[in-house]
């Protein structure tokens, strides 16, 4: 599986001197770049930071839960992280704040670490009793907080509004009002390459969603063509339901959504209070 999509290598590569993998001004990196050796491969190891800024990450289904999943644990439970790998498959596996719910085993989420700490994007650190890893996203993006908490989102459940966002992703950055959230998905919009895109919005829906494009993504087929047969609810018959019936199932959607959130806040308030009893 190609771990990025190609483009240009930074000119500054050159100002870092030469030696044996350093890689000239303007050097193009082919269409599908791996790690099994390579001149794309010896830059890489050399320049991970700047690669990722130059290039678009591919990330797989599995390999983007996992990711989300330590942003979001070292943020809301940093007295946890980093995380042994039995941790980070429950944080994975767990049944709030994702989407959809998966069921990885401990296989499959090595084989995502191995990925991503190729990628430089996460990093094992061995303990007396345990490996554990972290993740370094920071390192390689230097998001702002705000970007932090929406990539988070993003990654961990999928498109959505910035209101949904807004909600969401408070319980790793407080967000005034809406256009704060609107601000941070601006920035993530502009960088070079996007790291988000607005999706086509939706029958009975007001807000557009987001989607992250450091994934296997693909925007443009969230809503499907006129005609072809495909629609997103199940079936020809919902295309001629009310809006209003459409846009009301959405809202209860949502509700229940919110509803799981506040349980889970109350058991972690819970826990968090009985370490003062």
């Amino acid at each position: 599986m190609p771990l990025f999509r190609g483009r240009r290598v930074l000119d500054s590569y050159a100002t870092l001197g030469p030696g044996p993998g350093a890689a000239p001004a303007g050097a193009v990196l082919p269409q599908k770049v791996t790690l099994a050796g390579g001149t794309g491969a010896i830059w890489w190891r050399q320049f991970p930071s700047a690669i990722i800024e130059a290039m678009q990450l591919t990330l797989s289904p599995v390999e983007a839960r996992v990711l989300g999943a330590l942003i979001e644990k070292e943020i809301t439970t940093p007295e946890y992280y980093p995380l042994s790998l039995n941790a980070l498959t429950n944080a994975c596996n767990q049944k709030s704040n994702r989407e959809p719910a998966m069921q990885l085993g401990e296989d499959e989420i090595r084989r995502a670490l191995l990925h991503l700490e190729s990628q430089s994007l996460v990093r094992s650190i061995a303990e007396s009793r345990a490996t554990k890893f972290e993740h370094r996203l920071q390192e390689a993006f230097n998001f702002y907080r705000p970007e932090v908490a929406i990539v988070c989102e993003l990654l961990l459940r999928g498109p959505q509004t910035p209101g949904e966002l807004r909600t969401r992703a408070s319980r790793m950055h407080p967000f005034e009002d809406l256009a704060s959230v609107h601000s941070a998905l601006d920035r993530l919009a502009k960088r070079e390459p996007p790291l988000v895109a607005v999706l086509p919005r939706q029958p009975g829906t007001k807000e557009a969603r987001y989607a992250h494009l450091m994934g296997e993504t693909r925007p443009a087929r969230e809503i499907p063509e006129p005609g072809g047969g495909e629609e997103m609810h199940g079936g020809p018959e919902e295309a001629q339901r009310p809006r209003e019936t459409v846009h009301v199932e959405s809202l209860a959607r949502e509700v229940a959504r919110l509803r799981e959130e506040i349980s889970e806040l109350r058991a972690q308030f819970a826990t968090f209070r009985k370490q003062f009893e």
